[in-house]
């Protein structure tokens, strides 16, 4: 079996159990159904282990469309910072978990502008798996933070780039 089939089998048993495990808060709980805009801080914090392949730290932006009566998100984000930028649309399972707070779980893809350039989800285009929380604060006031994992994202090999982000964004 190889490692990523493996490390996709035990992502997706985590992600379906967490989700199971949460229905029945998520039964009595609120949530937030806030669309927004946000900036904030953006980490990668894995390497592919050859040159121009190491962590990077800069910014985000990242936006939610919440879709109306779902619980299905979807999502952007801009990460830059690093020697290219990457554009990362998904779409996400949103799980109330508190009143005005979510879980979200989605999929995406990760576009590099620069490829074999460094940005902090590695130095190519990628599938990318992100789980993250958000939660409103004041009015119009939306906290969010993320960790974002593209799977063989670095040209040199087939090593996996992950990158933590946090912000606070304009509800709309």
């Amino acid at each position: 079996m190889k490692l990523t089939t493996l490390k996709t089998s035990v992502l997706s048993t985590i992600i379906v159990t967490s989700i199971v495990f949460s229905a029945g808060i998520a039964a009595a709980q609120t949530g937030t159904k806030a669309s927004y805009i946000g900036a904030g801080i953006s980490a990668g914090i894995t390497n592919g282990g050859r040159d121009n392949d190491a962590a990077v730290f800069g910014g985000n932006v990242q936006g939610r469309y919440a879709i109306p009566e779902q619980p299905v998100s979807i999502r952007g984000a801009v990460l830059f910072g690093g020697d290219a930028t990457a554009i990362v649309p998904t779409v996400t399972y949103d799980v109330p978990i508190a009143k005005q707070s979510n879980m979200y779980v989605g999929a995406g893809y990760s576009f590099v502008t620069d490829e074999n350039r460094n940005s902090q989800l590695g130095n190519r285009n990628a599938a990318v798996i992100t789980l993250g929380a958000e939660s409103e604060v004041h009015k119009n006031v939306v906290v969010y933070g993320d960790a974002k994992w593209a799977i063989d994202a670095y040209e040199s090999g087939p090593a996996d780039a992950v990158s933590i982000q946090a912000g606070v964004g304009y509800r709309f």
